[in-house]
């Protein structure tokens, strides 16, 4: 259950940059399954290379953010449906993965990692290891929370929720739509190598079907947690995350398939839509509120 704990929080940075688009920006954004794939190869490469695991990581991150961007431009100066939009650069970054890797997959064994300190003192899968994740979340989610309180970041937001009005202040929407696109997809890059490092190695099919897992963990800690604030909202992401891999680590201890993990994320997420329509739960207002957001997207 600690790995799960650990693996929760690492893909928290990753959920809420999923959230930064779907809940801020409002724009449904599948260059994720890409971006994160895209944040790893770049580390692995990297390290493998001799480069400093720190600066790989943060290279992973812009690596991430190049990738938005692309996403962005397609969509505000090409014309293209932000789903479209997503799925070219996705499917573009299939192919830029595989030059970048060289192969279908890059180990890490026998390389320094962020994780090698801990690992090596016996202390990943511990108490330790997920109070400085912890910490580094934290780190991250007020970061978003004070971008968020700016005047630019309260532009990004009021570009989600009503583009005309914003721009009749005389605000790029363009330039929000890629400002937010570059934000997130550099979280997911930064948890893509994270995970990497963590894992081992990098792989080619790591990011696929990752969009679900981000939703799932952005859905179901708003529905558990609430959304009232920015920082409430941010709060629920990360818990939603840790709490999304506890309920996948409880799925495989009961004997489940590991085949069936994508099926199962699918299943948490429509549980997480459909569930506060019955019974006593269709009485709950947090519930209620929150699947009528969803299908209103």
């Amino acid at each position: 259950m600690i790995t799960a704990v650990e693996l929760g929080l690492i893909y928290a940075v990753m959920a809420l940059g999923v959230y930064l688009t779907f809940r801020v920006l409002n724009f449904p954004d599948l260059t994720v399954d890409g971006s994160f794939t895209t944040g790893a190869a770049t580390a692995a490469v990297l390290i493998t290379n001799g480069t400093d695991p720190l600066l790989a990581t943060a290279a992973a991150g812009v690596a991430g953010i190049g990738a938005g961007v692309i996403t962005g431009l397609l969509h505000t100066k090409g014309g293209i449906n932000p789903l479209l939009a997503g799925i070219l650069t996705q499917i573009g970054l299939y192919s830029i993965n595989l030059r970048i890797m060289g192969a279908a997959n890059a180990p890490l064994l026998r390389e320094t990692t962020i994780f090698t300190p801990l690992r090596e003192a016996g202390l990943l899968g511990g108490a330790v290891a997920i109070a400085l994740l912890a910490a580094v979340v934290l780190v991250v989610k007020v970061a978003l929370d004070w971008f968020l309180h700016t005047d630019l970041g309260l532009a990004l937001q009021a570009t989600g929720d009503n583009e005309e009005m914003i721009r009749s202040f005389g605000v790029s929407t363009d330039r929000m739509k890629i400002l937010g696109l570059a934000l997130s997809n550099g979280l997911v890059g930064l948890a893509g190598a994270t995970v990497a490092q963590y894992q081992g190695f990098a792989d080619i099919s790591m990011g696929i079907g990752l969009i679900v897992v981000g939703l799932a963990s952005v859905i179901l800690g708003q529905a558990v947690f609430g959304s009232r604030t920015v920082v409430i909202s941010t709060l629920a992401v990360v818990l939603g995350a840790i709490l999304y891999r506890v309920v996948i680590q409880l799925a495989l201890q009961v004997g489940l398939n590991p085949n069936d993990m994508k099926l199962i994320s699918a299943l948490i997420v429509v549980a997480a839509l459909v569930v506060p329509q019955w019974g006593v739960l269709r009485r709950v207002p947090r519930l209620r509120a929150l699947r009528r957001s969803v299908v209103s997207r």
